[in-house]
Parts: C-alpha cells; sequence; structure tokens
C-alpha cells in the first residue's frame, strides 16, 4: 500500500512540474502576434509615408507646368 501511494505521489507532482513546461510552452505565439503587429503597422506607416511623398510630387509637377 505504502509503495502505491508513493507512486501516485511522484506522479502527481511529476504531472505539477510539468504543467509549468507546457504553460510557458503557450506564451510564445503571443510574441509571435506581438511582432507581427508591429511588423504591419511598420508597413503601413511606410505605404502612408509613400503615399504622402507622391502626392508632393504631383503638387511640385503642377507648379512647374503653372510656370
Amino acid at each position: 500500500m505504502k509503495k502505491l501511494l508513493t507512486l501516485l505521489f511522484t506522479a502527481a507532482v511529476a504531472l505539477s512540474l510539468s504543467a509549468a513546461s507546457f504553460a510557458q510552452d503557450t506564451a510564445t505565439p503571443d510574441k509571435k502576434d506581438e511582432t507581427k503587429k508591429q511588423e504591419k503597422a511598420e508597413k503601413k506607416a511606410a505605404k502612408k509615408k509613400a503615399k504622402k511623398e507622391k502626392k508632393e510630387e504631383k503638387k511640385e509637377e503642377k507648379k512647374e507646368e503653372m510656370k
């Protein structure tokens, strides 16, 4: 009976310790999501900047045509 209780207790401790390592594995995709969001925001900002520059170039061309 003592051996059975010892095995059950050992299994319970082993499962509780391994559960912490499984919980750490699920935290890493959140970081990936954050980097994806950051990359998306950077792309959006770059696209906005390019659009603004293109608009300014068109204004300059129109000014030159008026001269």
